[in-house]
Parts: structure tokens; sequence; C-alpha cells
């Protein structure tokens, strides 16, 4: 599977020129019209010589801009369509494909995970991983499908330090788990267009004062990114009716693997407590 175009200018962004970042910002804010339109015309709209957009599709492993125009192609005819459009044509498969799902959402996930891997800036990661082992405070937020990631990035993250929570959780308001958080907290948003509200302010509200912000998302347009410290792009093709989380996750358990390697023998001594008391209260059943 091709690595989607938002993933690898994500990947790139840092190396790219003031020119041709824009021109990869206009692709990514605008790609019905790169998909439709000439390069003319899309250059013309962005302020742009043409060969400014013909450099970034170079810049991005693109054979030619025409090849990248194929690829947003793709990405748009995959992301388009609502939820109930393409659940609508799961349900009227012929028999003959249905077994064919299973491969092919294997194959999605799969081809996820390998974009991921392949855009992955691994100086990024284990700079984020750094910051959120040596935060007081880990607040993790995410909501809509977001939330399930969300809550099991808190779940693990409880195991590691009493530091770690989910914004909300218990019928705590948004504001009182926000209170107080400063330069040495950190928060953990999830979230994928149409992005939450609630998680857009969350993170403009963290950032403000002062705490590392790290966002999960699957498009360099996520408006959530204006507030993100860190970033991180994880790419959600299925052959299902919503959006894969597998690749998100791989990296939330792989992110919290990096932290929990940082944390020392304590946290070691911490996981085995915690297992003795689940086990004590009857929570647990070993089998």
């Amino acid at each position: 599977m091709s690595t989607p175009f938002d993933t690898r200018l994500a990947a790139k962004y840092a190396t790219l020129s003031p020119r041709l970042r824009q021109a990869g910002d206009y692709v990514a804010a605008n790609p019905v019209d790169t998909a439709t339109r000439g390069l003319r015309a899309i250059a013309a709209e962005a302020r742009l010589a043409p060969a400014t957009f013909t450099r970034m599709a170079h810049a991005l492993d693109y054979a030619s801009f025409e090849e990248l125009r194929e690829a947003m192609r793709g990405q748009i005819a995959s992301k388009v369509r609502r939820f109930a459009v393409r659940a609508d044509d799961i349900q009227h498969e012929t028999p003959e494909a249905a077994p064919g799902l299973l491969a092919r959402y294997r194959n999605a996930c799969v081809g996820n995970i390998d974009s991921l891997c392949t855009g992955l800036d691994p100086d990024l990661l284990e700079k984020t991983a750094a910051r959120l082992a040596s935060a007081r405070r880990v607040v993790l937020i995410g909501a809509l499908g977001s939330l399930g990631p969300a809550t099991y990035g808190a779940y693990m993250g409880r195991f590691l330090g009493p530091g770690w929570e989910l914004a909300g959780q218990g019928g705590a308001s948004l504001g009182a788990t926000l209170t107080g958080l400063g330069p040495q907290d950190a928060m953990l948003a999830i979230t994928k267009p149409p992005s939450a509200r609630t998680t857009i302010r969350a993170m403009e509200a963290a950032r403000h004062a002062g705490a590392f912000t790290v966002l999960l998302t699957d498009s360099h347009i996520c408006p959530a990114l204006a507030h993100a410290e860190s970033h991180f792009i994880t790419p959600d093709e299925t052959p299902n009716f919503f959006s894969s989380y597998v690749a998100t996750l791989f990296l939330l358990e792989t992110l919290i693997a990096m932290v929990a390697r940082r944390s020392g023998p304590d946290v070691t001594e911490r996981i085995s407590r915690i297992e003795a008391q689940n086990r004590l209260l009857e929570e647990v059943v070993d089998s």
C-alpha cells in the first residue's frame, strides 16, 4: 500500500523549504481541488509557481505531480464517503466477495502500520517518550471514536504512575482535569477529522498552560495540530465503514512501552503491587 500523502508530508515537513511547505499545505487543505483541477489552476490559486508543486511532489518521493494527484484521487475515493454509505456498500457485497473482506481488512491494517513506520521520525518518537516519562501528570483525551483508545492509554499509563489520567473520567469536569496543568505536565490527545471540539479546546488550554502536548491524528490538516508540540500521523485506510484505529493503537502501545523503558525499577515494583492488589480484591482470575 502506498504511503498516504499526509504521512509523507508530516515525515518530511521539517526538511522542506518554506515554498515547498506552502505547496504541501495547499494540497493537504485542498485535496479535492488537487485531484480534479489542473496544475496551473492549482498553482494560481495557491499563488505559487507550477514548478514549486512539482518539486514538492519529488521531495515527497512521488515520480511526478501527476502521480501525487492520482494518489489523492484514491484517498478521496475512500475517505469522502460517509459511514452510512460505506456500510451500505458492505451490506450489498455479493456472497462471493464477502469472504474477501477479511483479507482486505488485514491488508489495510498491515499497510497502515507499514506506512506509519515508514514515515515515522525515530528521534521525535524518542523525544516524545522522554518528555512523557518525565512529566508530573499525563492527561489523555479523546472523544467519539477516539475515546476508546484514550481510555486504553490511560489504563496502561496508570501502571506506570498515578499521574496518568483520562480527562473527564469518573464524572469529573474537563475543567477540573485541566486545572493546575503547567510546564511539568503533558497532554496526549487522539482525534480524527471531523475532530471533536472538546479535544481541540483541551489541547489549546493545555498548550496555553505550558504543558507538553502530543497529538495522534490521521490528517495533516487536523485543526488540533496548531496546539501540538509533537504530533504523529497515523494512517487509517480500511474497507470497513469507520476509520481504522489499528495504527493508532500500535503507536500508542509503542509510546507507552518506551515510557516504561525509561521509568526504572520503581515502575516494576509499582506494577507488581498493582497486580497483587488486583488479586487481593478478586478483580482478576488466573486461568
